[in-house]
């Protein structure tokens, strides 16, 4: 992309198409990020894509079935000091993740407060119905639950690069129609991203001041018919060159999985930790 559209002060076609522009351009340095943190050296980038699959569906798999919120927000706490130790930033997972669950899940969880029966704790001004307990309670369990779950499904895949979790998804008995899907989709949204943040860029270059709102509305419209035309195209031709270079569906790859000691010594602990969790999680 030209030099001139990240000069201070450089502008082309007003806010609309700049706009457009760094939300590709942020699109794509969001997935480099992630692919980034994958090859930093950090607890959970050295372990067996094996364990780190089974051990994070095993967490999210106690985080949904404990019965105590001290249990819960102990595997919360794990997962924030697992992003500590594999250099994910604490920042990043707010972002991604703390905030938006909270947000979305507190709208669903508001009602339990006041429709779940129990022992009223205080009464809101313009309500009938009081705050109970037990409303609080369930409400808290539903956030703490999507908080952890989503908080170990983004350490997987932020400290796991894509072919090896597709390889592990494949050792995991996933179908490969899944696998395939999965694969295609990761290789060619972000190809697909460089076209349209291409197709901007040109466009700005040509523009001189802003654009109506009727010219806005046909750009966009021409730029994702284009953009669907491309990817039909693409998807044809990547499919038959693969074909023909004997390509039958399954992940390969140079390097072979392994289990080293620190695979033991991950599995161990995870052992241990989820005995715990089961202990003091009982009801």
């Amino acid at each position: 992309m030209g030099e001139h559209s990240y000069l201070p002060g450089h502008r082309h076609g007003g806010g609309f198409l700049d706009r457009l522009g760094e939300g590709l351009l942020a699109a794509l340095r969001h997935g480099l990020e992630a692919d980034d943190l994958s090859r930093r050296p950090g607890l959970l980038q050295g372990l067996d894509p094996r364990v780190k699959l089974g051990g994070a569906l095993a967490l999210m798999l106690m985080a949904v079935s404990v019965r105590s919120l001290t249990v819960l927000a102990a595997l919360l706490g794990l997962a924030a000091g697992l992003a500590v130790a594999s250099r994910v930033p604490l920042a990043r997972l707010m972002r991604q993740v703390w905030l938006g669950v909270l947000a979305f899940t507190g709208l669903l969880a508001l009602p339990a407060l006041v429709l779940v029966p129990g022992r009223p704790l205080l009464h809101l001004p313009l309500l009938p119905w009081p705050v109970t307990l037990q409303g609080l309670r369930s409400a808290a369990f539903l956030v703490g639950r999507a908080e952890t779950t989503a908080s170990y499904g983004l350490l997987l895949i932020l400290c796991t690069s894509w072919p090896h979790l597709l390889k592990s998804l494949r050792l995991f008995r996933v179908p490969l129609v899944l696998v395939v899907i999965l694969g295609m989709t990761h290789r060619y949204i972000f190809l697909l991203l460089q076209n349209a943040a291409e197709m901007v860029e040109a466009r700005r270059s040509r523009s001189v001041g802003p654009l109506p709102p009727r010219e806005r509305r046909r750009l966009a419209a021409g730029a994702a018919g284009d953009l669907l035309g491309r990817a039909l195209h693409l998807g044809a031709e990547a499919h038959l060159a693969m074909l023909s270079r004997g390509y039958g569906g399954e992940v390969r790859l140079l390097d072979d999985f392994r289990l080293r000691r620190r695979d033991g010594a991950a599995l161990a602990g995870l052992g241990l930790a989820l005995g715990a969790a089961w202990w003091w999680g009982r009801p």
